[in-house]
């Protein structure tokens, strides 16, 4: 698989919250780091997701802003 995004993260699935429409998947990315997405269920299920399979977080956004305090 090759794709244009640079910023291509692996992790494990720690959970999954399957709503009416969509499915919020959370995906320890190191130890104590997590991010989170949200698909359909329809991708979900498509992609045989479930706690503790090793998937691929890609992101890919035109604007990363930053903020201090």
């Amino acid at each position: 698989m090759k794709l244009s995004a640079r910023n291509v993260i692996k992790g494990t699935i720690k959970s999954i919250d399957i709503g009416a429409v969509n499915v919020d998947v959370e995906v320890e990315i190191a130890p104590g780091l997590e991010m989170s997405s949200v698909i359909t269920k329809k991708s979900c299920e498509r992609l045989g997701l479930e706690i503790g399979k090793e998937v691929y977080l890609v992101v890919k956004a035109s604007n990363v802003i930053i903020a201090t305090e």
